[in-house]
């Protein structure tokens, strides 16, 4: 269940295995919005394995080195693109969600995905089929109707606006203040993919203009951010509360039901692999279960190999998401920072 990234890679994945696959996704399209996503290494091999790899390098942008830096401008530390790409042996690329969604789409049969379908009870699905794969995100159905209400979906402390500048500058990198941050990236020539978010109650009434809100926030930081926010529409910018899953599911399968992607370990996006893990669950899944043979086998395997190491990324994500938006901490943290990270080139 569910047609968006972890639901099209797991279709596409499992239909290379041979299986018989039907994607039943609520909305009644692919949602056109959407920023640039991170693929990190790991997550462009899951690409590889699906056959779209080298169509997404043709139109992603390389990541270029990273800069940290604070919200009076000071440098607090940065990664080397460079040295990265030698130790993984790929650079790390971003692509636009909307750009991933079709190539992904186009990787699965036409007519697999049924959109405009709304599934009450998902255990009357498994009546029809011999896996039920849940991705249908982090307020989806099939974990709360499978896997019991200890695991919940908590509010992760922020609120997200996205969006991308018509214009192209130099750099990539966050920058930290208190309860806040702001990142750029690019996305393709000519434009900049940007994202800000600021700590707050779960309960704050959104502002009636979002694009006047966030320069009101950010217009006196370093540049660019005045620049990008300068060259924004209010129309095409997006805002998001955070959430996560809060405590680590116990398992990613129960019976014949398996959980891939946001439905399994979503995480604050502090880390950009939210995207990248749902890719790797969709080919280890498909590898696990194989033509289907021993589907309990094959799903044990799949909760071996992808729990714990999505839950220690869902981890990270979790700390650097409070370690970013510090409040009274913002001081002693950006003091730690420069001593613990390296200068960027």
């Amino acid at each position: 269940m569910g047609g968006g990234i972890a639901g099209l890679a797991c279709a596409a994945a499992l239909g290379h295995r041979g299986w018989d696959v039907s994607v039943w996704e609520r909305d009644h399209a692919h949602r056109p919005e959407g920023t640039a996503l991170g693929m990190w290494p790991a997550a462009q091999r899951a690409l590889e394995r699906l056959g779209v790899v080298d169509e997404l390098r043709r139109v992603a942008v390389r990541q270029g080195s990273f800069v940290l830096r604070s919200s009076t401008g000071r440098v607090l530390g940065g990664t080397d693109a460079e040295r990265m790409e030698r130790r993984a042996g790929l650079p790390t690329v971003l692509v636009a969600r909307p750009t991933l969604l079709a190539t992904l789409n186009a990787a699965v049969p036409e007519g697999i995905v049924r959109f405009g379908a709304e599934i009450d009870d998902p255990s009357a699905l498994l009546a029809d089929c011999d896996l039920l794969v849940g991705a249908d995100g982090i307020r989806g159905v099939v974990r709360p109707a499978f896997f019991g209400d200890r695991t919940e979906v908590r509010y992760a402390g922020g609120v997200a606006w996205r969006g991308v500048a018509p214009i192209e500058v130099e750099g990539h990198g966050e920058i930290w203040g208190r309860r806040s941050l702001f990142g750029l990236t690019g996305i393709s020539p000519g434009r900049t993919n940007w994202y800000a978010t600021i700590r707050g109650p779960e309960d704050a009434p959104p502002p009636p203009d979002d694009l006047a809100h966030v320069r009101q926030f950010f217009g006196d930081w370093p540049d660019p951010v005045p620049q990008l926010l300068a060259a924004m529409d209010g129309e095409t910018i997006l805002r998001n509360r955070l959430y996560e899953l809060r405590p680590p599911l116990r398992s990613f399968v129960a019976g014949r039901v398996a959980l891939v992607g946001d439905a399994a370990h979503a995480m604050p996006p502090n880390l950009g692999q939210g995207a990248c893990q749902a890719l790797v669950d969709a080919v280890t899944l498909a590898d696990s279960v194989g033509d289907g043979s021993d589907v309990p086998a094959g799903l044990r395997a799949y909760d071996r190999a992808r729990r714990r190491p999505a839950q220690r990324v869902a981890a990270g994500a979790h700390l650097l998401s409070r370690v970013a938006q510090a409040d009274r901490l913002a001081t002693p943290r950006n003091a730690l920072a420069r001593l613990l990270l390296p200068r960027p080139r």
